[in-house]
């Protein structure tokens, strides 16, 4: 039988109303100097007889009131969590918290323009390596080894050659696409190719690392003509605007002959280039925008095409510079620096991405 003194401590325990009343009984207990923990010291001063008489009635004791502190905490906790759901009430009338999310860059934007415009007209989107060789990225495209337009490039070289002893290097343009496309895919082709290229060169409109997308179209009987309404149509559609004119001037690209400079017309507003309008109204002027021309003979024969047989044209611009006249940026550099908080501000939300729905015309 467990000893008599045990219950007045139970009937405590089972009133008491509090979690910190339960706690002070508990240590008046079952705490170091508690009643009971002081009755178990007691056992080392008995006999053996009295130890196996009397330690399994005091273990019990303990064991009883440990049990009924513990029961009596479950019940305490339970009443108070019941008390505090009957109490608090969740308001689902009002708006979510606000998560932090991120965003599309401008740059992945202006890809995802310049696709869907290519595509209405044909277009395919072709990829190749970043990691070059110097016969991809120079020779085939008509700059040899001699010729003073690889310095204009600011190459960054790597110290190994490749298996056929040809140098490596981080391209220098998306041009290398359109010798890998013709010699993959022949002719006709009809091809955009944008991605990442790198020069050694930084200031507020350079990056070491930049994007370009390349066009390239080949086939029988193209000329300039075909060319100049290519790039209006896609400036016109990337712009939105229906009043974009150009101004073609001859110019030199080793891979393109004859070569074409493409000027986009713009009017001042607010201290800003305004797209738009003829550059040689009062009030306006002209913008250097890109580079294009008819794709050199040696470039198609590189390619695997006879030049005799198929014609095409090449236009090439820097895809960030499209996204800073678009949408309002002055600093190139900010496009890398990994700072949300431009990126909250230019970035793109992926559920509200504007699109060109309205597409483009067709070739007439």
């Amino acid at each position: 039988m467990i000893e008599e003194n045990t219950l007045p401590a139970l009937a405590e325990i089972e009133c008491a109303a509090t979690l910190e009343a339960l706690e002070g009984l508990r240590v008046r207990t079952l705490g170091k100097s508690g009643s009971i923990t002081t009755l178990v010291k007691t056992l080392g001063a008995m006999s053996d007889e009295e130890r196996r008489t009397k330690g399994p009635l005091i273990h019990a004791i303990r064991t009883t009131v440990a049990d009924a502190i513990t029961a009596r905490k479950a019940a305490l906790e339970q009443a108070a969590l019941a008390a505090q759901l009957s109490r608090d009430t969740l308001d689902l009338t009002l708006p979510a918290p606000e998560q932090p999310r991120g965003s599309i860059h401008p740059v992945s934007q202006v890809m995802d323009e310049l696709a869907e415009i290519f595509a209405d007209m044909g277009f395919a989107v072709a990829t190749g390596p970043e990691i070059e060789d110097d016969w991809h990225n120079f020779t085939a495209l008509n700059i040899p080894e001699s010729h003073p337009a690889r310095a204009m490039h600011d190459t960054f070289y790597f110290p190994d050659k490749d298996d056929e002893g040809r140098a490596m290097l981080l391209r220098t343009h998306t041009s290398p696409v359109q010798i890998r496309s013709m010699l993959q895919h022949g002719a006709p082709l009809r091809i955009i190719a944008p991605g990442r290229v790198y020069r050694s060169d930084s200031d507020a409109t350079h990056t070491p690392m930049f994007h370009q997308v390349e066009g390239l179209v080949i086939d029988k009987g193209i000329h300039l003509g075909h060319l100049k309404w290519t790039l209006e149509t896609f400036l016109k559609a990337f712009f939105e605007r229906e009043d974009i004119v150009l101004r073609l001037r001859p110019s030199y690209f080793p891979f393109t002959e004859p070569s074409v400079e493409v000027d986009v017309g713009f009017a001042l507003a607010g201290g800003k280039r305004v797209l738009g309008g003829s550059g040689d109204a009062p009030g306006h002027g002209w913008m250097e925008l890109l580079g294009s021309g008819m794709v050199n003979r040696k470039v198609i024969e590189a390619g695997g095409l006879d030049p005799d047989e198929w014609q095409g044209f090449a236009f090439g611009v820097g895809v960030d510079r499209l996204a800073m006249l678009k949408y309002g940026m002055d600093d190139l550099r900010a496009f890398f620096d990994g700072d949300v908080r431009w990126l909250a501000h230019y970035g793109f939300s992926p559920f509200d991405v504007p699109t060109l729905s309205a597409g483009v015309g067709t070739a007439a």
